[in-house]
C-alpha cells in the first residue's frame, strides 16, 4: 500500500530552487508556488547563496549540472559554511559518479529528468518529514503545557484553535467573532482568555487581529506556576 502524504503541510515551508533551464524553472516553478509557503526559483549558485543569506530556506531542489557549474560542487560548499538543508538533487544524466557523489554528500533525493512533479512533491514531503513531525510535535507539547495553565475546557479548545493555526512566523489572525463561530464560547470568556495570554506575554498583539504566539514566554509562565505551588 503506498503511503499517503498529506502535501498541504507542505505550505509551511520555503524551496529554493536551482535550475539553468529557463523553461523548466518557470514551469516547475509555477507549479510548486501553489504548493509550499515560498518558492526561490535562480539559474546559479551565486543567486542561491544569496537567497540563503537573505530568506529563511527550509529545501533546496538543485539541477546537477548547470551552464559553467556542478551542483555536487555547490552542495561540498553548503558543508563548508555549515549550511544543513535537505536537497534533492535533478539530472538529466544517470552518471553512477553522479549518484555516488550524492551518496556521500547524504543528499536525500535524486530525480532523473524529465521531472515528474508527482514524485517532486512526494520528495519533497518526505525529504521535509523531519521538520514536520517536529513542528508537530513542538505543537503538541505546547497545547500541553497551556492546558497545565487553565483547565477551562472551552478555553482549552480555543488555545488548541489557535496554536494548530499559527502560520510560520508563529502568528495567528482572527477575530473574537471568528473564534466564537467555530467554538461555543462566550466573548467574556473569550476575551478573559486573551487577556490572561497577553499579560503574561504567551501571545502579543502585532496588529488588528493578529497575535504573535511565543513558546519562551509559555515555558516561564510554567516555570513561574511551579514556583508559586
Amino acid at each position: 500500500m503506498s503511503q499517503i502524504r498529506d502535501l498541504n503541510v507542505l505550505k509551511n515551508f520555503n524551496v529554493l530552487y536551482i535550475e539553468d533551464n529557463k523553461d523548466l524553472l518557470t514551469h516547475t516553478t509555477d507549479v510548486l508556488e501553489d504548493f509550499v509557503n515560498n518558492i526561490y526559483p535562480v539559474a546559479a549558485t551565486k543567486e542561491a547563496f544569496e537567497v540563503l543569506q537573505n530568506k529563511k530556506v527550509d529545501a533546496i531542489i538543485s539541477d546537477i549540472l548547470l551552464k559553467d557549474e556542478n551542483g555536487i560542487d555547490f552542495l561540498k560548499e553548503l558543508k563548508t559554511k555549515n549550511i544543513e538543508l535537505p536537497v534533492i538533487l535533478t539530472t538529466a544524466h544517470t552518471d553512477t559518479n553522479y549518484l555516488l557523489d550524492a551518496i556521500k554528500l547524504k543528499v536525500e533525493g535524486y530525480l532523473v529528468k524529465p521531472i515528474n512533479i508527482k514524485e517532486l512533491l512526494n520528495n519533497l514531503y518526505d525529504v521535509l518529514l523531519p521538520q514536520i513531525q517536529q513542528k508537530d510535535i513542538q505543537r503538541r507539547n505546547d497545547i500541553i503545557k497551556i492546558i497545565f495553565l487553565i483547565t477551562e475546557n472551552k478555553q482549552v479548545d480555543v488555545i488548541k484553535y489557535v496554536i494548530n493555526n499559527l502560520n510560520e512566523q508563529n502568528c495567528f489572525t482572527s477575530s473574537y467573532k471568528e473564534i466564537m463561530d467555530v467554538i461555543n464560547i462566550s466573548k467574556p470568556t473569550l476575551i478573559k482568555l486573551f487577556k490572561q495570554l497577553l499579560d503574561s506575554s504567551i501571545l502579543t498583539k502585532i496588529d488588528h487581529k493578529t497575535y504573535k504566539f511565543d513558546s519562551f514566554a509559555l515555558d516561564f509562565a510554567i516555570d513561574k506556576t511551579d514556583t508559586n505551588l
